[in-house]
């Protein structure tokens, strides 16, 4: 077994901002060499999530309209409260959709459906320089 590690840096416009990673953990995979095993991609933080969708506009939209439906930007949070950051929605939806992914490697390449991609979501309410870390193990 073999045990490979990078990190990923990306500037977000925070706000919802969706990222696709998809290319960035291929490319990774080929360049560790793994061949088969699976690959995890995780951002640290409380505001920020990993998730697959199809990125594509309409998707990615729908998606920014269900995490405001599910923990809405303006209503009111005890975080907010505490810390006066005004970022409490953030947290919330960050948690909703979790930190990490890990899915399949195949033949070297990363197994994922026709129409879905690696994202990082970025939730904060402000722009930031996010890590994301990728580790694949297998043979």
């Amino acid at each position: 077994m073999r045990l490979e590690t990078t990190v990923l840096e990306r500037s977000t416009s925070g706000d919802t901002d969706v990222l696709d990673l998809t290319g960035d953990v291929q490319d990774f995979l080929t360049s560790a060499g793994v061949e088969e095993g699976w690959v995890l991609i995780a951002v640290p933080g409380s505001t920020a999530s990993v998730t697959t969708i199809e990125f594509e506009s309409g998707a990615v939209s729908d998606l920014k309209r269900a995490v405001e439906r599910l923990a809405p930007r303006e209503a009111e949070y005890d975080h907010n409260l505490r810390w006066g950051d005004g970022n409490g929605y953030s947290h919330v939806r960050a948690a909703l959709l979790g930190p990490s992914l890990v899915l399949p490697v195949s033949h070297g390449q990363l197994v994922t459906g026709t129409w879905q991609q690696v994202v990082l979501c970025d939730f904060d309410n402000r722009p930031r320089t996010r890590r994301i870390h990728l580790q694949v193990m297998g043979t």
